[in-house]
């Protein structure tokens, strides 16, 4: 199997979804093949791609073993896949109560899909209930959003406890890819301040590169189109472009 990547941040508004979509996008820009896993039951990754949910989906695979393989669906971008959230999702904590190893449920699914992506992203839902928890202990890393503000910091801390909970309890591999600033807004001084804190307290863990904010990112979800396709020469698709081959560079590490 590719790299398992979990995007995850239990705060709202850190561009998580954003950093899903378009990440995805670029990865297969660059000619990799990736799967987008819609585990929040908002379903805007999903929304963004113009994909629809298809009755219970997700939810039955999480509750009744349906196979992942019959959910999977094209996006407008070349080698680029996804599997599209379901507003059922909502229900899962309630079905999966007091069921033993609900937490390995997704582990298990993705351990029988094919080879044929180099890359799985599973965008997470913002509150950390049993499907979260499913993608953390399923993912072999952690992509990390972090908007430019200092309360953003504050969750980062509590985010990484839980990492860290995780990594003790049910999933000892698992790493973090990396923490990435979004929405920067280079012209103000507390931004440039947060970003600098971020390197300062977490060092080599920080992308290189930051996503500035963009009215172009913010638009392209009406759209049904990653930023890559709505804006090519925009600021979010360089940027997005330059974590793609941040990303990719890993993999010889």
């Amino acid at each position: 199997m590719g790299r398992v990547i979990a995007i995850t941040n239990q705060k709202g508004g850190s561009g998580k979804t954003t950093t899903a979509v378009n990440l995805a996008a670029t990865l297969g820009e660059l000619k990799r093949r990736v799967l987008l896993v819609d585990l929040d039951p908002q379903a805007s990754a999903s929304n963004w791609y113009g994909i629809a949910e298809e009755g219970k989906g997700l939810f039955e695979a999480f509750t009744e073993s349906r196979n992942l393989k019959d959910l999977i669906q094209p996006t407008c971008v070349p080698r680029v896949e996804m599997i599209p959230s379901s507003s059922w999702l909502v229900g899962v904590d309630k079905a999966l109560a007091g069921e033993v190893g609900a937490e390995m449920i997704l582990n298990r699914h993705l351990a029988h899909l094919s080879d044929q992506w180099d890359y799985i992203l599973l965008d997470c839902s913002p509150t950390l209930g049993i499907v979260s928890i499913n993608a953390l202990v399923a993912a072999r890393e952690i992509l990390i959003p972090v908007e430019a503000h200092v309360m953003a910091l504050r969750g980062l801390a509590h985010l990484l406890q839980t990492v860290e909970t995780i990594r003790v309890r049910l999933n000892s591999g698992l790493a973090v890819a990396g923490i990435l600033a979004c929405r920067v807004d280079a012209r103000t001084r507390h931004a440039l301040e947060v970003v600098a804190q971020l390197r300062e307290r977490f060092g080599k863990q920080v992308f290189k590169v930051v996503v500035r904010e963009s009215i172009r990112l913010a638009e392209c979800p009406s759209f049904g189109k990653p930023v890559t396709l709505y804006d090519p020469q925009g600021n979010g698709t360089k940027d997005y472009r330059a974590l793609a081959k941040e990303v990719i560079k890993q993999e010889r590490v």
